[in-house]
């Protein structure tokens, strides 16, 4: 990792909202099981969160492709284990730490669900580093691109954006399902550089400090833990909120798929997840009787509208399995009007 320092004020919008700031309220609920000593964070401006749940190999994987970033930009790295018990990635993390792979901080989150790892990551950082300008966050089963820091920070110094976002590429364990690159559930939202509507996820990404000041902690909904839609229900409380998105093609990142997430039973509980999701957003949006059946008349209509679309999809992939998408979101989001939901990170280590 290289550490030539970054300035400060690089990157702009971090003190905007200093005046509101998270009151946490609560004690910590994560352990602090290797720190790098205070005098080397001081002036770090850029902290990036790496959760890990029993894939010590990859986790590894992920921080030896952060140390090799370039482009000259002091950083430091928050893992956050959120298994309590055998803590196989805390055990390796706090190894590299040790080292000298990096610096920053492993830190034990015993409470079980991703967006209680988000949480505790980005409160970590908030409460360890004063220069602190801008989070950033890679999965333990992705990789980061030698320049994806680097495209980050360039892009967050010149735009006036809030949140960043960044491309990550499938890439699968069995060659022969490389087609599948093609479905929604494997592809990034956006593949051009500039500003964007909104984000849905939180694989790759850059967020100023402003942006945590102003949400709040806890800053994800921790009843999406088992579910997922933590992260787009953050990001849409962040458009509400007024704030800006980028899309950052250059942020590159490649994403494992594991051969289970090549079956069809994998692939159609995620369509049917990011339909359930997507309503129980749109229904906390637009509360009460009138608002639930909104949603659900916007349910119908997408289910109406899929056959069509999934026409349509199928046939520019020339894939059958792909066209079946759009009627499973749709169908995803009737289920969840009768409480059904697909908690696919249950088990993180067989999603």
């Amino acid at each position: 990792m290289t550490t030539a320092s970054q300035t400060s004020a690089s990157v702009t919008g971090g003190e905007q909202d200093r005046s509101t700031r998270p009151v946490f309220g609560m004690p910590e609920s994560f352990e602090v099981v290797a720190s790098s000593a205070p005098e080397a964070l001081a002036g770090i401006a850029s902290v990036v969160c790496v959760p890990t749940f029993r894939r010590p190999d990859m986790l590894e994987a992920t921080l030896r492709s952060l140390a090799n970033q370039t482009g000259g930009h002091d950083f430091a790295v928050i893992v956050v284990e959120n298994e309590g018990v055998e803590r196989a990635g805390a055990t390796r993390a706090s190894a590299l730490h040790a080292a000298g792979l990096f610096k920053g901080f492993v830190i034990v989150e015993p409470r079980q669900g991703n967006c209680k790892a988000y949480n505790a990551a980005w409160r970590c950082a908030l409460t360890r580093f004063p220069a602190l300008e801008q989070v950033l966050g890679i999965d333990d089963d992705e990789e980061a691109e030698p320049g994806w820091l680097d495209a980050f920070v360039t892009a967050a110094r010149a735009t006036p954006a809030e949140l960043f976002g960044g491309s990550v590429t499938a890439v699968f364990a069995d060659p022969s399902r490389a087609w599948l690159s093609a479905h929604p559930v494997f592809r990034s939202h956006y593949n051009i550089s500039g500003p964007v509507p909104m984000l849905y996820s939180s694989a790759n990404y850059l967020i100023r400090r402003s942006v945590l000041d102003r949400l709040g902690f806890p800053f994800l909904d921790e009843s999406f833990d088992f579910t997922g839609g933590g992260d787009t229900d953050f990001f849409t409380r962040a458009k509400a909120a007024g704030f800006r998105f980028w899309w950052v093609q250059e942020a590159a990142q490649r994403e494992t798929m594991p051969e289970r997430r090549s079956t069809f039973d994998w692939i159609n509980a995620r369509g049917l997840r990011n339909g359930a999701i997507s309503a129980a957003i749109e229904r906390r949006q637009n509360p009460g009787p009138f608002g639930r059946l909104k949603v659900l008349v916007k349910s119908l209509a997408l289910l109406a509208a899929s056959v069509p679309r999934g026409l349509v999809l199928g046939l520019r992939t020339r894939s059958g399995l792909i066209g079946l998408y759009h009627g499973q979101v749709a169908i995803g989001r009737l289920m969840s009007e009768f409480g059904v939901a697909n908690e696919q990170y249950r088990k993180p280590e067989k999603n």
